[in-house]
């Protein structure tokens, strides 16, 4: 709780009865309340915060650092850092994500992968077992 960066300002909005039918990127922070045909994504040099709240529909990946769901995403959708499904949150496609916060009632139709950063791919040795000792 107070590791927590400060987030950065929601400069833009896509407000309850708009339509967008195409492609849109943001820079630090949108607040999405009405509804995207086509891919969201953030500028990937400066952290970036996306909110699709409880009215939005959005069809089309979606991409940014912080992710908060309450709303409807029809397409993938990759949190480079947090992603916060809310009780509201319906999301039909793969999710990728740094760290996961899921509150009870939001749903997942697809595939949760975790980004695992540090880790490398070291072979492990084959387990033997003991009980034979042949």
């Amino acid at each position: 709780m107070f590791n927590r960066k400060k987030q950065p300002p929601i400069k833009s909005l896509i407000a309850h009865g708009s339509q967008i039918d195409g492609h849109f990127s943001f820079a630090e922070g949108l607040r999405v309340d009405g509804g995207v045909n086509g891919n969201i994504s953030s500028v990937a040099e400066q952290p970036s915060i996306l909110v699709i709240s409880e009215s939005a529909v959005v069809t089309g990946e979606v991409t940014a650092d912080h992710i908060i769901v309450n709303g409807q995403v029809n397409g993938p959708v990759h949190a480079r850092v947090m992603l916060e499904l809310q009780p509201k949150a319906r999301v039909v496609g793969d999710v990728t994500y740094k760290a996961l916060e899921m509150h009870q009632g939001a749903l997942v139709d697809g595939r949760l992968s975790p980004i695992v950063t540090g880790v490398e791919s070291v072979d492990k040795p084959t387990l033997k077992l003991a009980a034979n000792n042949q």
